[in-house]
């Protein structure tokens, strides 16, 4: 379970962008974040993720109060526990597709020749149509996309923060990783997706609208 208390949040001091927000994630279920551009969804994931400290407010994991925890505890949660999507897919130009799939189980205790295993059958069920020693130079955005989705569903995480992860596909593989979000949500993950597409906001257990 991931619970926000009362969480505020801004880039610069007389500018908030979160402000003395509290919701409940719940585990196994899907929870769209909508809302108009600016108004904080990228910045809530960031949070969520521990990639940015609340100004005030308390983020738990499971019962945890994150702000009471070290770099290091912090990283490993990360680690671990969460896969991102973001909505660049912000991938490494000079390492091959399957380097940047396996490159989050580098910071994990998951055996590199398993995360290779794990990254071919990801990217044979998203269709990335690549070579795995293809460079992210040779790709398109979609495709890109797609080896994001692979990189983040490698380490198996609890919690997968999907940042507008739609955006750049066409309709059939849009349905795919739709699809892909809804069996994890049944696995008992907790799934967060950032969206302006109306289309997956109604696909969505939850919505939390900013």
């Amino acid at each position: 379970m991931i619970g926000l208390e009362s969480v505020s949040f801004g880039y610069i001091s007389d500018e908030t962008i979160i402000d003395d927000l509290s919701w409940e994630f719940a585990e196994g279920a899907v929870t769209g974040v909508t809302g108009p551009s600016g108004r904080g969804k990228s910045t809530l994931l960031y949070l969520i993720g521990l990639l940015v400290t609340p100004w005030w407010g308390v983020i738990r994991f499971d019962n945890v109060d994150a702000g009471g925890l070290s770099d290091g505890q912090r990283s490993g949660i990360r680690a671990s526990r969460v896969g991102f999507v973001f909505q660049d897919a912000a991938l490494d130009s000079t390492r091959t597709v399957l380097d940047n799939i396996v490159e989050s189980a580098l910071y994990t205790s998951l055996p590199r020749s398993e995360a290779i295993g794990r990254a071919e059958e990801l990217m044979e069920r998203f269709d990335v149509g690549l070579r795995s020693d293809h460079k992210p130079g040779e790709v398109s955005g979609g495709q890109a996309q797609r080896i994001a989705l692979c990189r983040a569903l490698v380490n198996q995480p609890e919690i997968v923060l999907a940042d507008e992860p739609t955006g750049n596909l066409d309709s059939r593989t849009a349905e795919v990783v739709l699809t892909a979000f809804r069996e994890l949500a049944e696995s008992g993950k907790t799934v967060i997706v950032a969206t302006h597409d109306e289309h997956i906001v109604t696909q969505c257990d939850e919505v939390l609208g900013l």
